[in-house]
């Protein structure tokens, strides 16, 4: 695969038909990236599971924190890195022997491994490299254009627009 451009049906498939993500390097820190990409996709209905040793049985955002992916109780259909480059190598091979294996290996923005990647892909996991899946979710959605960033997406249908907090979901066209 070519991880340099990856094409908006194979993201927005991906963010479908994920449904439990577990977070390597999730963060409690409010500040820190992975604390707001936990946050946003447990608020568009993902189960997720933060992994962190240094905080493994505590809960972040009320979501219990594993020590490795190893302790998740369930499978899991996404495996997400919060991990630089390096420690991308043996984060895949963890989740390659999990048993059953996820579906998808998504390494967040600044990590690529592609030796790492090629092992995943070779037992038929898909990966994507150097994305945010919580970016993604909000170009392809529409809702990261609220704030005026252009997100290669064009509609015509108007937002139904409820009480509260406004968001859009993947399944918009």
């Amino acid at each position: 695969m070519n991880h340099d451009s990856y094409p908006d049906d194979l993201i927005r498939s991906i963010l479908k038909s994920s449904k439990t993500i577990a977070l390597v390097g999730a963060s409690a820190n409010e500040v820190r990236p992975s604390y707001f990409v936990l946050k946003y996709l447990l608020g568009r209905g993902y189960r997720m599971f933060p992994v962190n040793p240094g905080i493994a049985g505590q809960e972040i955002l009320g979501a219990k924190v594993y020590g490795s992916l190893a302790e998740i109780p369930e499978p899991l259909d996404m495996v997400e890195i919060f991990r630089n480059s390096e420690a991308a190598d043996g984060i895949v091979d963890e989740a390659l022997a999990l048993d059953p294996l996820p579906k998808v290996i998504w390494m967040q923005l600044s990590v690529r491994n592609d030796a790492a990647a090629a092992r995943a892909e070779a037992r038929g996991v898909q990966v994507i490299m150097n994305r945010c899946p919580k970016i993604e979710y909000g170009r392809i959605s529409g809702e990261i254009g609220w704030t005026g960033v252009n997100t290669r997406m064009l509609s015509s249908k108007k937002p139904a627009m409820l009480k509260g907090f406004q968001k859009f979901t993947i399944d918009r066209r």
